[in-house]
Parts: C-alpha cells; sequence; structure tokens
C-alpha cells in the first residue's frame, strides 16, 4: 500500500516538475535571477512561496470540485482547460 501511495505522490511531482520547466512563471524567476541587484536567495523564496500558495489554492479548489465532480470528469474539464488557454493563446 506504501508504495503505491509513494508512485502516486511521484506522479504528482514529475508532472508539476514537467509542466513547470519553461513556462512563463519559471522564465520571469530567471529573469529576477538574471538581475545582479536581486539577491538569489530571496528570488528563490518569493518564487518557491508564490509556487507554494498557488498549490495551496489549486489543492483546496480541487479537494472541493473532487467532492462535487468525479475525478474523470475533472480531468476533461482540465484539459478542456488547457484548450481553451492555448487557443486563447495563439489567436489573441
Amino acid at each position: 500500500m506504501a508504495a503505491f501511495v509513494l508512485k502516486g505522490y511521484a506522479a504528482v511531482f514529475l508532472s508539476v516538475f514537467l509542466a513547470e520547466l519553461g513556462d512563463k512563471t519559471q522564465l520571469a524567476t530567471l529573469i529576477f535571477a538574471a538581475n545582479p541587484a536581486v539577491s538569489k536567495v530571496g528570488v528563490f523564496l518569493a518564487a518557491a512561496g508564490a509556487l507554494t500558495l498557488s498549490t495551496l489554492i489549486a489543492v483546496v479548489i480541487g479537494e472541493r470540485l473532487g467532492a462535487w465532480l468525479p475525478p474523470a470528469h475533472l480531468r476533461v474539464v482540465a484539459g478542456l482547460g488547457f484548450v481553451a488557454i492555448g487557443l486563447w493563446m495563439l489567436f489573441r
């Protein structure tokens, strides 16, 4: 049972890690860190805090949505949301 739970957490870690690579948040953090006048530790802590807070919000909302929608429907809604954002980015 513990191995199954760890695999689930590993899947969460890998999914979030890969999704964050090269996204706008990471690029913004890179730009701030490139400024020689800014503390790199400060940039790291601010970026990590922002990601932690946004993840907390997602978990709270996900828990509430999960009580209302079956996981399969939630995945479809999330997928459609990603497609909608992608189309908006392409055609705006």
